[in-house]
């Protein structure tokens, strides 16, 4: 075999091993599964997820999970915890170990601690007649049959697993808490979900220049206004109120129209009653609003006065699609 098909049959391989690891979790749904969500559910403090080696790279995974979908959850080395960060342990934390073999000395050590504080146990573990399992107040089994590893020794299938079970947790919360989009947006601020849910008009076209004409100006000026402000747009204003936009379109179409354009003014190049958006308004309207009517800017007003422009280009700039 040559090398490409022996990385091929390799990958495979490992696919399967962890498939079939992910599918054994499935008889780990069980009574132990459905009481560890409702511990969680009703706890009256925060999850800590403890492990170590492989297994507490997961943990920190599972506690970003948690975090984003409204369970408070803070990480534990278990190693650090048994010199000193046990101290972050308050009583009415749930704590969930995660382990493979539920042996390793740390987790030996760290168990009588824990359950000296009264603190109640969720063993996320991968032998279930291991010492962590037999202290555990609940276990959740991710034993897997082997490894990826050829070897069965490197940490694959077994931190898949983990992984699973951990987001099985998490989901299941967040679907008890009734968790929307609207709620996770608030925990991803910086993320483009949460831009959709809260970023508006304002805050973007504040940072463009406010281009505008009045209705009767020569078009020299009017092509030198919309040429300085750089948004290939002009607001057409009179007595301060919108009553038309101009946009680079308008003047291609009044060029190909007019040998001598010189002479003409706002008023004869301008679209009358042009799309509008507030500038309260959510960015993802004024996204909405441009796609619906095939246009690439939005005049701003703040109530019926014109108050900036805001362009497609700020929108996708921002990750919005």
């Amino acid at each position: 075999m040559n090398n490409r098909k022996k990385i091929i049959q390799t990958a495979i391989d490992v696919v399967k091993n962890e498939q079939e690891a992910v599918e054994h979790l499935l008889s780990a749904v069980n009574e132990d599964f459905v009481n560890a969500v409702e511990m969680v559910f009703n706890a009256q403090g925060r999850v800590i997820v403890t492990g170590i080696g492989k297994s507490a790279i997961i943990a920190h995974k599972i506690v970003a999970t948690f975090n984003s979908t409204g369970t408070p959850a803070i990480f534990m080395h278990a190693a650090d915890a048994i010199h000193g960060d046990i101290g972050i342990v308050r009583k009415e934390d749930i704590i969930i170990v995660l382990s493979k073999s539920g042996e390793t000395p740390e987790i030996k050590v760290l168990i009588p601690l824990l359950k000296a504080r009264k603190n109640r146990l969720i063993a996320l573990v991968g032998n279930t007649s291991s010492y962590l399992a037999r202290q555990a107040d609940l276990i959740l089994d991710a034993t897997v049959e082997k490894e990826a590893c050829p070897n069965n020794l490197v940490p694959t299938s077994s931190t898949t697993a983990q992984l699973v079970l951990g987001d099985a947790l998490a989901i299941s919360l967040l679907e008890l808490k009734g968790f929307t989009a609207s709620d996770f947006a608030k925990f991803h601020p910086g993320g483009a979900l949460g831009k959709r849910m809260f970023l508006h008009v304002e805050d973007l076209s504040v940072n463009n220049q406010v281009p505008k004409v009045d209705i009767d100006e020569q078009m020299d000026k009017v092509i030198i206004e919309m040429t300085s402000k750089r948004l290939g747009v002009t607001a057409v204003l009179e007595k301060g109120e919108l009553v038309g936009l101009i946009t680079d379109g308008d003047l291609r179409r009044m060029i190909q129209k007019y040998s001598d354009y010189h002479a003409l003014k706002a008023r004869d190049a301008m679209t009358v009653n042009p799309q509008t958006i507030q500038y309260d308004a959510l960015v993802v309207n004024a996204l909405s609003n441009m796609r619906e009517n095939n246009i690439t800017q939005l005049p701003v007003l703040n109530g019926d006065k014109y108050v900036g422009v805001i362009h497609l280009h700020d929108i996708l700039n921002e990750g919005i699609f």
